[in-house]
């Protein structure tokens, strides 16, 4: 009997449920079989993934760097979204506030969301900071660190830092750009209010996360049959759709640079000193 692959997903929100149990669905068709275990948080992820209490987490770029650094670099990226390769940070900024740039948002009021949310925190800080500008010193921020744990998956906080910016709290605001356009295509975002004043270079999101010592052969071959679930196979567009995505793409050493600046971005900050998951 073929092993029984345990993956680890994070419950950020309703629709987590059924996406996981359409994976389920289509590896027990294709194989190799998979079930999924649910946890509150990444921490909580990421451990059991160390402890091998699971074979293969569903990481966001933090939980990734995370098992990268526990581990000592002895794990890898099997597959990620199509998304996950081109994601950016957007610094919005009210329409009579007098930034039109980056080194504008000095002096101002800032809104950043989670603390551990890379879109709408941790990446923007970082940007600032090569930028010359310490958030914390050279404007007055506004932090709003809701769901911590969940890493800005529910983007509960960029909603918040939105409604800042509208109801005048705030002149400046950081959010991922998924965010952004979900609210814009919405229309819940007034132009002659508030506009994007700079995004970020690309970087990357999620991945699924194995540890070293997981088998080669059983990795490449679920890898290979995630690779082959279809958008145009209606058994499968609804699980796609409530994942946001088009396609299952490979994590390929180019794809992976992507995770550099958050490396960076982590060490600048200080935030290892946060961390307290351990193992490998």
């Amino acid at each position: 009997m073929a092993k029984l692959i345990r993956l680890g997903a994070v419950a950020y929100a309703p629709q987590v449920v059924p996406i996981w149990e359409g994976m389920r669905d289509y590896f027990r068709e294709v194989g190799p079989p998979l079930d999924y275990i649910l946890f509150s948080n990444y921490d909580r992820q990421v451990q059991a993934l160390l402890d091998r209490q699971i074979d293969i987490a569903w990481n966001t770029n933090l939980a990734w760097v995370k098992v990268h650094r526990a581990t000592g670099g002895m794990c890898r990226a099997l597959a990620m979204r199509d998304v996950d390769a081109r994601f950016t940070t957007i610094v919005a900024a009210r329409t009579n506030s007098g930034i039109a740039s980056l080194a504008d948002v000095r002096g101002k009021r800032l809104a950043l969301g989670s603390a551990d949310s890379v879109q709408a925190a941790i990446l923007p800080v970082h940007y600032l900071q090569l930028a010359g500008i310490e958030p914390d010193r050279d404007c007055t921020v506004l932090r709003f660190d809701l769901d911590v744990g969940k890493h800005g998956d529910t983007g509960t906080s960029e909603l918040e830092v939105l409604r800042a910016l509208r109801e005048g709290r705030a002149d400046a605001g950081a959010l991922g750009d998924a965010t952004w356009n979900h609210q814009v295509a919405a229309g819940r975002v007034d132009p002659r209010q508030l506009r994007p004043v700079w995004t970020s270079p690309g970087y990357c999101h999620c991945n699924f996360t194995a540890l070293a010592d997981f088998p080669e052969d059983l990795g490449r071959r679920w890898t290979e049959s995630l690779l082959g679930m279809r958008y145009d196979d209606p058994r499968w567009r609804e699980l796609m759709d409530l994942e946001g995505l088009k396609r299952w793409a490979r994590a390929d050493p180019a794809v992976l640079a992507g995770y550099r600046v958050l490396f960076e971005a982590v060490e600048r900050q200080g935030l290892t000193r946060q961390w307290q998951v351990s193992g490998g």
